[in-house]
Formats: C-alpha cells, structure tokens, sequence
C-alpha cells in the first residue's frame, strides 16, 4: 500500500540546519576549516546513505582530508564524490556501477554549487535550456554538430535538431532541420569542429543573435532562411510534437517527448495527445525519447499509466530500493535533515516537533513500491515503439523497463545511456547540492541491471536531422514505423554539402550537443513517503 505522499521541493529539500555555523553531523576537531568539515560530511554521508555504501571503506582508510589540490572548494568536493563513486564494481563488467570504461567522473552522483544556478532556467549543474519546471531562458535552441567521417580534420555540418515551445527561436518559426550556415553574419567554416565550437557557443551564450543557413522541410531540400533572435525568459512544454499516423486501418500514435519535467508542467500536453490518441482509436504507439534524460519519477509513473493496458491495474509498476541500513531506519545522519512540503516550509508534527528525513520518512521497499492505476482513455495499445539514443536516461528508461513486462515493447536507434538509479540532494554550508545515488529501481519482475543500458531491437546510428519531429520522413521515425509494417517512400536528398562538396548523409556522425550539457540528466523521487 502507497503510505501518504510529501511532495518535497527539490532543490531546498535537504538544508543542513546548523548551530553555530557548524556542520552538526561532523565532529569538531579544533581548528579544521569549514571545507575540511565538508570534505569529511561528504564522506560520512555517503557512509550512511550511498546506495553502494557497503563497497566504502573505513573514513581514515579513506583520507577525505587528500581531496585539496584543486583551485575551488567545489573541484576538490567534486574529486572526493568521484573517488567515493569508483569503490562499487559491477561484476559484469568489471568496472565501478558509476563509471564506464572511458569515464573520468562519476556517471551518476554529482555536485553543484547553489549560487551558480540561474533562477530563471536551472538544471543542477547543467547550462540548461529548459528546466523540469519548464522555465526556459534563452534563444530555445537545441544545436546537434554532424561531422563526416575520415575527411580532414573534423569537417561538420551544424544543425537544429530541437526546438522549445514557446521560446524566441519557435515563435520566429525555427525547427528541427534549419541547417546553420552563418551565426551573426560569420560564415561557419565547416573545416574543423573543435575550432569552430568556441565562437558558436560564445555567440549562442550572448542576448542577440542573426542565423543564416537552409532548411529541409517536407522533402524540399536548401531553403534559405535569416531569423534574427533576441534571448527571453519562457514556460515550455515538454512535449516536441504529437501526431496520429494511419496507415489502412491502423492507427500510430506518435509522441516526442522532451524531458521529465514537474507533472503540473507536462501533464497539460500528455493529456492533450493521449485524449486525441484515444478519441483517434489508436492501438500502436511510437514515443520518441531521443533526447529526454529523465527527470520526476512523479511524471515518468503517469506516462506509463497512460500507456499501460488497464489488465495491469493493481499489479506492481516499480520498487525503490535503498541500501539496507536506509531501509533499517538506521541512517541517522538524516536526522538534522528537515521534511518540507511543496512550497518548501518544514513540515511538524500535531505536537509541533519538526519532521525529520531520519525518523519520518519510509525507506523501505514495501513503503516505495508504486502500482498501475490506468489513467486516460487510451487503451488496447498492443505495441509500443521507442526511439532511444545515449541521451535517453533515466526516468525515460524507466517507462521502457516497467511496460515490458505487460506489453510488446521495441527499440529503435543506438543503446540508451544506463542510469537504473534514482536521488534527491544533500545539502551543505547551505551552498552545495550534493546527488548522491540513492536507490536502485526495479520493475515488477525485479528486473533493473541496465547500467549499460538497454540495446535497441534495431540499432542505427544515423539521427537523421533534416526533417521534423513527427515527420513520417524523418529517419528514426521511418524505422519505427516499419514496426508497425508500415512503409514509407524514401524521397529525401541522400546527400549533404560540405565545404561545397556533396558527401553522402549516411557518412555523417552525428555529435553530442554543441553547446555542452544542456540537458538534464537523471531520475529525482520527490514523493519522500512519511511514516504512518
């Protein structure tokens, strides 16, 4: 049974309250400086509360005070989160659960510094477009640099592969498939990315800027285009694009689906498409998370109800699991950790004694195993289809995870990112956030070891950019479609210029993000369940 749920704000979920200006979960020694305290709370807490807390070693084997040779506080906490990530090794590869094998920094638990994030538009520790609350500041464009293989240095084509509803560049008509030829009348060279990349995220980062290139819109091919744009504060859906394809009798449904966000920000939109996917008679369904890498598990459990068939009411969607002494109520380190509500004021008791994240908050697996309560009017969906990529995360792979069990699910693309684990910060000196990996979610059939992630039915690298989302020629769409037995006539151009030479499309890499880090990457439980 689901005990009452706290909506807990995220950010300000964990203050440290202090006496004296002293961390009270670290003894004080004498004369340590504030950050030598914080460097030994950053360990003791991932003694207590790290989902891999049984791999760490004793705090004098493990030597917090070493992590000083980086100029900041904040790079020096960074390396001692990273060492404590590199203890836990994944049998299966060999490797530590929190790194790859050309990782340098820990896959999932991170820092922040509070007083870096933009108010308007912020994402922990990420150059965000939009945040999970769908606060965007910016231009609203998602940039995706092509480089061709084998020829040159680096050449590259640049490209907008995503556009944020309601933002400056989607008022001004911009969508995926503007190829970008000039940035503020500079031609883009095209000969080397990493030369090139700095100018174009220093002019991406300004308040104005003038873009010149052609789009490929509707299997028309070099369009011009010039679209000046001045940077503005705005709410976004998460929601790319939602389209109804049919094909005989049969119905598709197509959703593009962004981010995670706060389910008061995406529920507008999923109830808009999944009333029309209803009332279309749709029983096949595609949902393109190509670029979502994650968010609430609030939000990702009512998207899977919205899509799972009504035969699994009752039965369990997923569990939450936290290392054993957090499941044991034996986490005292929480205890000076106050219980807020949604608008971030503290929680107390009948008898006005404040709640704690120690002594009031379940952590149990029975006290966190959520169950399928269909919602909507979408039903006997028989199939579903995802377009997944290395930026598909998190609370997107939940959603796969959770509804193979009940239905016939198929992936198309390349192999998801790998991140089966969920958190929710600590903070210190009242000025960083800490995410530690906190607990490890499983599906109905305890299945959730996908640390690689998941490998698509059909893998193919090619992200095609030059057509819109929803666009039964855009490439990833046109294979997810054929799932469905449903053809479509290939009229695209097969080929791409650069530097004035034709080269073939199926030649091009497609890049990580240009501007780095402007996604948000994780999966955060903001239901903390408070004892009966």
């Amino acid at each position: 049974m689901r005990l009452k749920q706290i909506f807990i704000l995220v950010i300000l979920s964990s203050i440290l309250f202090t006496s004296c200006g002293k961390d009270p979960v670290t003894p004080d020694t004498g004369d340590k400086t504030r950050a030598d305290k914080t460097r030994d709370s950053i360990f003791l807490y991932a003694k207590q509360i790290y989902l891999w807390s049984d791999a760490l070693p004793t705090a004098e084997v493990f030597n917090a005070k070493r992590f000083t040779t980086k100029s900041t506080n904040l790079l020096n906490y960074e390396d001692e989160l990273n060492a404590i990530a590199k203890y836990k090794i994944n049998p299966l590869t060999n490797l530590a659960y929190e790194y790859s094998a050309s990782g340098t920094s820990a896959k999932y638990s991170y820092i922040s510094d509070i007083a870096d994030q933009n108010p308007t538009a912020y994402i922990p520790n990420k150059t965000s477009s939009v945040d999970l609350e769908g606060n965007g500041n910016d231009f609203g464009i998602k940039l995706g640099a092509y480089l061709q293989d084998g020829v040159g240095a680096k050449p590259f084509v640049l490209y907008v592969t995503a556009v944020y509803q309601n933002s400056p560049a989607n008022k001004a008509g911009v969508v995926r498939g503007h190829k970008i030829l000039k940035i503020n009348d500079k031609t883009i060279v095209s000969e080397n990315y990493d030369t090139e990349r700095g100018w174009i995220n220093t002019a991406f980062a300004g308040s104005e800027i003038k873009l010149e290139g052609i789009t490929h819109l509707n299997g028309v091919p070099d369009v011009p285009f010039t679209v000046n744009l001045t940077k503005a504060t705005y709410k976004s859906s998460p929601v790319y694009a939602a389209k109804v394809f049919t094909a005989g009798t049969k119905k598709v449904g197509y959703l593009a689906y962004a981010r995670f966000s706060t389910l008061s920000n995406s529920r507008p939109a999923l109830d808009l498409a999944f009333n029309k996917f209803a009332a279309d008679g749709v029983t096949e369904l595609i949902v393109d998370l190509r670029y979502n890498g994650g968010g609430y598990v609030s939000t990702a459990e009512y998207l899977i109800n919205q899509i799972a068939p009504s035969s699994a009411n009752g039965q369990v969607m997923f569990s939450e699991h936290y290392n054993p002494l957090m499941q044991s109520g034996g986490a005292t380190i929480l205890k000076n950790q106050p219980v807020l509500d949604g608008n971030g004021k503290i929680i107390y008791s009948s008898n006005g004694v404040m709640l704690n994240m120690h002594e009031n908050i379940d952590y149990t697996v029975a006290g966190n195993t959520s169950r399928f309560e269909k919602t909507g009017g979408l039903s006997g969906v028989t199939k579903v289809v995802f377009i997944v990529s290395d930026n598909t995360a998190s609370a997107s792979e939940l959603i796969i995870s959770c509804l193979k069990p009940f239905i016939d699910v198929k992936m198309v693309g390349t192999q998801t990112y790998g991140k089966p684990v969920g958190f929710f910060p600590m903070r210190m000196e009242n000025k960083y956030d800490i995410y530690y990996s906190l607990f490890h979610i499983k599906n109905s059939l305890g299945q959730g070891d996908y640390f690689n992630g998941f490998k698509p039915d059909v893998v193919d690298a090619f992200d095609d950019p030059r057509n819109d989302f929803g666009d039964p020629l855009e490439y990833y769409t046109m294979l997810a479609l054929k799932q469905f037995n449903v053809t479509t006539p290939v009229t695209t151009t097969k080929t791409m210029s650069i530097n004035g030479k034709n080269v073939s499309v199926q030649s091009l890499a497609p890049m990580k993000p240009i501007v780095d880090g402007n996604e948000f990457v994780g999966m955060i439980e903001n239901r903390l369940k408070i004892k009966k």
